[in-house]
């Protein structure tokens, strides 16, 4: 079970996770070897699932940002590893509707894209069909989850 410590842990390790065992310790009170016996029982129990770094795409060439929904004729197993395997996707979600699947995907341009939805996502068996969203502008994006936290209580002052 999650305690309240481990929820502040987890608050500042979303914003950093580079920072150092002793500064967590210091944030919430605790000994570094606390911190470190938390943070490892917190990824033991699948938690914590991975620490990565988040680049930005446009410098590495991945400009165009699409949403793409999956049509298949049934969900399989199968079809979900070939739509995993692809690099370009992101994230995969199994949706309620007349779509089976919910893609993020990231490539170079518009003909990339068109290359990724004729050739690849065509080609897996399964699918019959997509419908394609292009993000203009991404106005906020993040992986941080809204961790509810006690805010230390304020001391009151005496009259």
């Amino acid at each position: 079970m999650i305690d309240k410590i481990d929820k502040q842990i987890l608050y500042i390790l979303q914003s950093n996770a580079r920072i150092s065992n002793a500064e967590i310790a210091r944030q919430v009170g605790l000994a570094p070897s606390a911190i470190l016996e938390r943070m490892r029982k917190l990824s033991e129990n699948g938690v914590i699932k991975n620490y990565e770094t988040r680049i930005e795409p446009k410098e590495i060439g991945l400009g165009l940002l699409a949403f793409v929904f999956v049509r298949t004729t049934d969900c399989l197993e199968i079809t979900e590893r070939e739509l995993a395997k692809l690099p370009e996707v992101l994230e995969i979600h199994d949706v309620a509707g007349d779509d089976s699947y919910l893609l993020k995907v990231r490539t170079k341009d518009p003909d990339d894209l068109a290359r990724l939805l004729r050739e690849e996502l065509r080609a897996i068996p399964n699918v019959i069909g997509t419908r394609t969203t292009v993000v203009l502008q991404t106005i906020k994006e993040t992986s941080a989850l809204a961790i509810d936290i006690e805010e230390p209580k304020k001391k009151r002052k005496k009259r």
